[in-house]
Order: structure tokens, then sequence, then C-alpha cells
């Protein structure tokens, strides 16, 4: 009984093998790396890691003071996930983030997360957006403290967005001209 059961377990782990290297062969295990030789404080200048790691046999993660790949971290990221002090990505994490979410000190994307948070939707301090909610918001949908939107300008938000950017955006919502 034993031994029929062995073989049984043989044979498909002989059968798994072979699945495995065909699906190898059709480049389903993608996987990609470089890495500069060049290093700033124990990490390489570029790294760019992409794929499955087959050391691990999980997504890969690019480290380095600029780095891409699926997923990031380093002082420049970029990729599908990515952290860094300027993180750009689907899923953008860091001191200046930008992405399709993004969640920072500074935040531009889709979605955004911020100190100030520039998107179509934005949740900051300052956000601006389609739908803005911070204390002070600028938008179509703003909801805040101090908000400018296209039927009302308070004169504090006003004053606020003119000095960060400028008076051509304060002249956007108050602007009589218009």
């Amino acid at each position: 009984m034993f031994d029929n059961r062995e073989r049984e377990l043989e044979e498909k782990v002989d059968e798994l093998e072979a699945q495995v290297r065909e699906l190898r062969e059709r480049g389903v295990f993608y996987h990609r790396e470089r890495r500069s030789e060049f290093e700033v404080f124990g990490l390489p200048f570029l790294h760019i890691h992409h794929g499955i790691d087959p050391r691990t046999g999980k997504p890969a993660v690019a480290h380095g003071i600029i780095a891409i790949g699926d997923r990031a971290t380093g002082v420049i990221a970029m990729g599908g996930a990515a952290r860094g002090l300027l993180a750009i990505g689907g899923l953008a994490f860091g001191g200046i983030a930008i992405g399709g979410c993004a969640i920072g000190l500074v935040a531009l994307g889709g979605a955004a997360l911020g100190g100030l948070a520039i998107a179509g939707g934005a949740i900051g301090y300052i956000a601006i957006g389609g739908g803005a909610l911070g204390h002070y918001a600028a938008g179509g949908g703003a909801v805040g403290t101090h908000t400018i939107t296209a039927s009302q300008a308070d004169p504090e938000a006003v004053h606020v967005f003119r000095d960060l950017l400028g008076e051509w955006f304060a002249n956007l919502f108050t602007n009589p001209s218009r």
C-alpha cells in the first residue's frame, strides 16, 4: 500500500516539475535585475528589479538610491508600489508622492492624502481637487474650514492659495471677468 502511494506521489512531483519547467520556458516567471556597482551608504546607486525573485519566490523589491521595479524603495523610487523621498508609482508613499494613489507630505495623483494634496480626490491640510477635504480646500466639491469653490471664496483661503500658488490660481475662483 505504501509503495503504491509513494509511486503516486513521485509521479505527481514529476508532473508538477514538468509544469514549472514549461511555465519558466514561456516566461511566466519573469525576472530581471540590474544593480550598479557604485554604492552610497551601502545601497546601490541604481537598482532595477522586476518579476519574481528566484531566491525567495516572492515579488522582487528594488532597493537603492534610485530604485525601479514592481516594488521599489529608495531615495527616488519608481514602480507599481514605490516608497521614497520622491516616490512615483501606482501606489506611492513618500515625501513627495506622485501616483494613482499617493500618500506623502506633498501628494499628487488620482487620490491623494498629504500635507498638500492635489488630486481628483484630495485629503490634506491644504487640498486641491475635484473633491477636496482639508483645512484649506479648493475645488469643485471643496469641504473644509476655509474653502474656495465655484460659488464662494473664503478670504483666508484666497490669501493662502495666492501665497502658495500665485495670483493666477486665486483668480481662477475670484476673478469677476470669468
